[in-house]
């Protein structure tokens, strides 16, 4: 296996090594420029994502959750990968309509065509760089933001679990109430230490017509709920009878904040694409979750190829007439994007609600702005040549 692996790995060095002895210096000038543009563009887009809704949920997490400041952070990082997947389809357009609106205005794409270099030729360095991105988001998409998401998740339910622990105190009394304002359940612990609760009483008035006593020796809050070890629950009727009484040594139950709905959220993001196939097929799943589960797995395929598609738009509208003598390019970026967005949230909300096909909700802004770049580009090609 390692030999494979090693013969496989040389093969691939040598294939880059072809490639590049095959790049003339036209491909290296424009890739340079794209690549430095492309960094500066997933920066720039990462920065406002992260600045306006990332941000914004930090401290929604921070003040609604009480999630501990370093947690929530941490929760940030996480959620970087999956975000870099959104903006780097948005790099490379920034990238490709200034580096292209850059050269027309000054007139070295003029130059290239009084060489004989027409805008396929100029273009093809920039539609294989966006290629590669697009396998480049694709496989971070599928192995990284998976693992990443699950951990966010997990981390996110701990501290929801955690924060009603102080931890080093003796003798404390925390309390649930329910909407209406009446006691719900009323926690007794003796002692917490080290993230562990030791002689816990649990009185859970939530059932009507009985109340429920939990008494354990140790307690700890998980994901899942909270766990005690070596315990007794006595169910008690309204006449103050034992109508019940359960030994346990270990026991899990739900108290407080209603975790397992939490554990469904996101679920398309824990999972690569054939995961999630699975998933579908083998889970019951209501008619509505459903539809939203396709969507965000044809999703995994539309999202990655944008780049192609904002490319495909992205190089004609580049192309400055002589008469502009000033440079569109931010302008035209920031315009196909918002305009991607808008069908983008337009076609996911008509999936969801059963109008559209899951497939053509996810597919639909590649599919108009594919359409509206060929046109454009096949145009722009007729008219140059």
């Amino acid at each position: 296996m390692d030999t494979a692996v090693k013969d496989f790995l040389k093969q691939a060095q040598s294939n880059v090594k072809e490639l590049l002895k095959k790049m003339t210096i036209l491909d290296k000038y424009i890739l340079r420029q794209i690549i430095e543009m492309f960094i500066m563009g997933v920066c720039v887009f990462t920065s406002i994502i992260f600045a306006s809704d990332t941000f914004i949920t930090l401290i929604k997490q921070i003040s609604l959750f009480g999630i501990p400041f370093k947690v929530a952070v941490m929760m940030i990082i996480l959620n970087l990968p999956s975000v870099v997947v959104m903006t780097i389809p948005m790099g490379v357009l920034l990238a490709t309509v200034m580096t292209l609106n850059r050269l027309s205005l000054a007139s070295e794409i003029t130059v290239m065509r009084a060489c004989g270099v027409g805008l396929n030729r100029i273009a093809k360095p920039i539609f294989i760089f966006a290629i590669l991105m697009s396998f480049c988001g694709f496989f971070i998409n599928e192995s990284i933001v998976p693992v990443m998401t699950k951990q966010s998740k997990d981390l996110a339910l701990w501290a929801l679990g955690q924060k009603n622990i102080p931890e080093g105190k003796e003798n404390f009394v925390f309390k649930e109430l329910s909407e209406d304002g009446s006691l719900k359940r009323l926690f007794y612990v003796g002692l917490c230490k080290n993230r562990i609760l030791h002689n816990i009483t649990v009185l859970d008035n939530s059932k009507n017509g009985s109340i429920q006593v939990l008494q354990a020796n140790e307690g700890k809050t998980s994901p899942e709920g909270w766990k005690f070890q070596k315990g007794a629950i006595y169910t008690i009727g309204s006449e103050g009878k034992i109508l019940n009484t359960t030994l346990f040594d270990d026991s899990n139950v739900k108290f407080g904040v209603d975790l397992s709905k939490e554990l469904d959220k996101n679920i398309a993001k824990e999972m690569n694409f054939t995961n999630l196939i699975k998933y579908i097929k083998n889970n019951p799943i209501d008619k509505q979750k459903r539809k939203v589960i396709r969507i965000e797995l044809y999703d995994k395929l539309a999202l990655p190829l944008t780049t192609i598609a904002f490319v495909l738009i992205g190089v004609p509208l580049a192309i400055t007439p002589p008469r502009v003598r000033y440079n569109r390019g931010f302008l035209f970026s920031i315009a196909i994007i918002f305009a991607y967005y808008l069908i983008r949230a337009l076609s996911v909300s008509f999936g969801e609600t059963g109008a559209l096909a899951p497939f053509l909700a996810a597919w639909m802004p590649n599919i108009v702005l594919t359409i509206l770049g060929v046109i454009l580009y096949y145009k722009k090609v007729f008219t140059i040549n």
